[in-house]
């Protein structure tokens, strides 16, 4: 009998990385559809269902910016949601249609877990857990805090799309990854406010005032909410400075007497209110500490004073920046010698639009009334007549900023530098589709001009031949204009508190500002 060749077992291959991954995936799809989750059987495939088409985040947005009553609250609110939409449609237009995955076998998954409606998408990567990163991180990048509590929720969603049995853990991972990624790409576009340099030019030193002492501070009690929360915030922070309240028609005389023997003067409103007190300090030759109070808040933020908190820091360090005063002449009413302006000064659509918004702000809020007297605007709105560098001619709007406004991301919103000696002046001319040349202008830059419009910086503007009663918007307030004006500024006419810069040199902050600084990170 012949020997028989021993037998050899032959080696099973190795398993390549991509079998490898998606092993893994569908242990961890089973590990999760068997495991029992005690309490999430009611909740995560309701949380589930409340996020799609991201109806969870836009309510989400809404509440922020709602209980935050802040700008910053407003932007996290924004950019969430602005990360949202581009992780949204780069998973929907490429994502989906990359890896055509077949979504889980539902075999193990208990029924009561099981969405009603099944989707109908391929699997790879997961649209909900995108659109729930995007949107965490888009919030957490403009507030730690708002992010800190949307994350869970986030998660939470995350989690859903694999305990429903939808899609594999692999495509909830990648699908966040996207959504960071869509969130890092707006940030790109459009900077966050800590990654834009405080405005440094020229950097001037005030009077060091911790605990306010030799500080008045006017609040006006229209401003921070009836309540009056700012203000307490403002006398429990400053208990050595001298709170005036009052109305809005007592404003002028309470500034007036709050400059009397103090050493800085304060004041906490809106742009309106604060141009008022800024006119008040630049006079007598006191330093003015802003506490905003309003909605917009525009000079407050470009300061880099966001909270009561950023104000009590630069009282305490003393830092602060010497501004431009914009002025036109005659003033208000074409009876004063001049009118100053902090932010922007206009003639034709927008005095108009402010003059609608303040007219049903008290009724149906600051920001649903900004939109309805935008739309009402621009679809009743007129041009004017007026003789600019030379020529007359129909326009929409002229406007004028104190300072060149710098783009932030698609649109111009922010200027780091208020002494630059400049007016960054825009006109829009008259024609059909005022909408679309308003948007042309804003979407230019601070050197353009089409036959739309034009934007230059000049140091000195002449405007003639307005009609009587044409109507002048100046930092939110609106008067009649005089039938000619001219606008220049007044430079480095004033000093403001503004939140110290980091120390490049790395020397310690004084211990009242690191004190400071610890109180407003706890709040």
């Amino acid at each position: 009998m012949p020997h028989s060749a021993p037998h050899r077992t032959r080696k099973a291959a190795p398993l390549s990385l991509a079998a490898l991954a998606s092993d893994w995936d569908l242990r961890a799809f089973h590990a999760v559809a068997s495991r029992h989750w005690p309490g999430a059987e009611p909740l995560l495939p309701r949380l589930s269902r409340c996020a799609d088409h991201g109806l969870l985040w836009f309510a989400t947005a809404a509440g922020i910016a709602a209980l935050g009553r802040g700008a910053r609250a407003r932007r996290a609110a924004a950019r969430g949601v602005a990360s949202l939409a581009l992780a949204s449609a780069t998973i929907n237009t490429v994502g989906k249609r990359s890896v055509r995955r077949a979504r889980p076998l539902l075999d193990a998954v208990p029924l009561m877990r099981q969405l009603k409606h099944q989707p109908f998408t391929t699997s790879f990567p997961s649209g909900h857990s995108a659109s729930a990163a995007a949107f965490a991180a888009g919030v957490a990048m403009e507030s730690r805090g708002w992010g800190a509590a949307v994350a869970p929720l986030a998660a939470a969603v995350a989690l859903s799309r694999v305990y429903t049995g939808v899609h594999y853990p692999g495509d909830v991972l990648a699908g966040a990854a996207l959504g960071v990624g869509a969130a890092l790409a707006v940030r790109g576009l459009v900077p966050t406010r800590h990654q834009l340099p405080p405005p440094g030019r020229p950097h001037a030193h005030a009077p060091e005032l911790p605990g306010g002492r030799g500080l008045a501070v006017v609040v006006n009690r229209s401003a921070g909410g009836s309540d009056g929360a700012l203000a307490g915030l403002v006398a429990d922070a400053l208990p050595l400075a001298r709170i005036v309240e009052c109305a809005p028609d007592e404003l002028d005389a309470a500034l007036e007497e709050a400059a009397d023997g103090c050493r800085a003067l304060g004041v906490l409103g809106g742009d309106g209110t604060v141009n008022r007190a800024a006119v008040v300090a630049a006079r007598r030759g006191l330093p003015l500490a802003v506490f905003p109070g309003g909605t917009l808040n525009h000079f407050a933020r470009d300061v880099g004073v966001e909270t009561v908190h950023d104000t009590c820091l630069a009282l305490a360090s003393g830092d602060a920046v010497r501004v431009d005063l914009g002025r036109f002449r005659p003033g208000p009413g074409g009876d004063a010698p001049a009118g100053y302006f902090l932010n922007t000064f206009s003639l034709g659509v927008y005095p108009e639009l402010v003059r609608v918004r303040e007219h049903w702000a008290p009724r149906i809020g600051d920001w649903p009334a900004g939109v309805l007297a935008a739309l009402r605007t621009l679809r009743k709105g007129h041009t004017m007549e007026a003789e600019v560098g030379g020529s007359r001619r129909p326009l929409w709007l002229l406007f004028a900023g104190n300072g060149i406004y710098q783009h932030v991301g698609p649109v111009p919103g922010r200027r780091s530098d208020l002494a630059d000696g400049l007016l960054d002046v825009r006109v829009v001319h008259g024609g059909r589709g005022p909408g679309l040349r308003l948007l042309a202008a804003a979407l230019s830059g601070p050197l353009s001009r089409s036959p739309f419009h034009a934007a230059v910086r000049l140091r000195k503007l002449r405007i003639s031949g307005l009609a009587p009663g044409t109507p002048l918007a100046y930092d939110g307030e609106v008067t009649e204009a005089a039938q000619e004006l001219v606008l220049d500024k007044v430079p480095e006419a004033l000093v403001v508190y503004r939140p110290p810069t980091p120390d490049v040199s790395g020397a310690a902050l004084p211990p009242v500002v690191v004190g400071l600084r610890s109180s407003a990170a706890a709040t």
